[in-house]
């Protein structure tokens, strides 16, 4: 099956792509490397290859923004006219910061919303209808009604939230005026960490994280000199904030488990949490990462940010119950991998013969 991965050399996108790779898919991967870096897709064919996975890789890169709607049609034109015609898309490009939705909007609605709209345009006039798309638990607000269900109410805070929940919306629009040609699925990630067990491939944020657990390793790097903690008097057991953390390799395959679920029978449109449904604290969270590396991290507290929520789980009974798959590594395994990454690649993907 060949496959398009919008977005695929970012940190979920370029794991899925290994994932793909890995059994046997042939993918196009496009991306505009705004927050993302082109070698860690030279990475994913280098683990492949390497230790002699698959005896076939069928991967093209192209640098393409999902806002140039021309670009878009030659690229499902090319491969209609060589007879490979693209028969899904995985879509994971978008702008993922919620700090920066805040600040910059417009961009938000632009890349985000707009090019989504762009992208299902011509999907549509190619006759490619289906389509896994990259949303996120921001949706559901503050909630604290944890575990969280698919059916849970959609209350979103900020920017980057609104705009998931746009293009969901744009989806579920799509797919009820032509319901009978149409296989969707949004899945909702909760927090993935971690990175592939090889540390060739991991999250590399531009700047100074913005998610807890590289601001983790890179305290633990000395990069950074201390991590703050938002809050310790949460009605929790140790008085820090929740979350639902899943190993991005688990997530990957959840997308194929996915895709593989769609093509399956008929039409269909479904919401899917993708998640562990074990809250892990804060707290937990850093003290896991220093038994299992045996490294201290030095941490402060301050008072809680306005905009957090308590408590996050999912309720991935949905998932569970739809697709051939479930999460398999645990929270200790996360840490080990993700301070793997951290270790062999101190600067990311800027470094030199990494």
């Amino acid at each position: 099956m060949r496959v398009l991965v919008t977005g695929g050399a970012g940190f979920i996108g370029s794991h899925t792509c290994y994932a793909l790779l890995e059994q046997g898919y042939e993918i196009i991967v496009i991306d505009s490397y705004i927050n993302s870096n082109q070698k860690s897709l030279q990475r994913v064919v280098n683990i492949l290859k390497n230790n002699n996975i698959v005896n076939k890789l069928d991967i093209e890169i192209a640098k393409l923004d999902i806002r140039d709607e021309t670009l878009l049609d030659k690229l499902f034109s090319k491969y209609k006219n060589l007879g490979k015609p693209i028969q899904a898309v995985i879509h994971f490009a978008g702008r993922k910061s919620v700090k920066e939705s805040v600040l910059k909007p417009l961009l938000y609605w632009d890349v985000n919303v707009n090019g989504s709209i762009n992208l299902l345009r011509v999907m549509d006039r190619y006759d490619c209808r289906t389509i896994v798309f990259s949303s996120s638990a921001t949706i559901y607000g503050l909630s604290d009604n944890s575990p969280l269900k698919e059916d849970a109410e959609i209350n979103p805070i900020n920017p980057y939230g609104r705009t998931k929940v746009t293009v969901e919306q744009i989806l579920n629009d799509t797919y009820k005026s032509n319901s009978h040609k149409w296989k969707i699925a949004n899945l909702r990630y909760f927090n993935p960490i971690g990175a592939h067990s090889s540390g060739m491939i991991g999250e590399s944020p531009v700047g100074i994280p913005n998610n807890i657990f590289p601001y983790i390793t890179q305290v633990a790097a000395g990069i950074l000199d201390e991590l703050t903690v938002f809050g310790n008097n949460w009605p929790t057991l140790d008085g820090t904030c929740i979350r639902d953390y899943i190993h991005v390799m688990d997530l990957a395959e959840g997308h194929i488990a996915t895709l593989k679920y769609l093509n399956k029978g008929e039409s269909k449109i479904v919401n899917l949490n993708l998640g562990t449904a074990l809250g892990t604290s804060v707290l937990e969270l850093i003290d896991t990462f220093e038994q299992v590396n045996n490294i201290k991290i030095t941490k402060k507290f301050s008072s809680r940010r306005i905009g957090d929520s308590c408590t996050v789980i999912a309720d991935n009974s949905l998932a569970l119950s739809c697709l051939e798959w479930s999460p398999k590594r645990d929270l200790e395994k996360m840490c080990l991998d993700g301070w793997k990454w951290q270790k062999l690649n101190p600067e990311g993907y800027k470094e030199k013969n990494k």
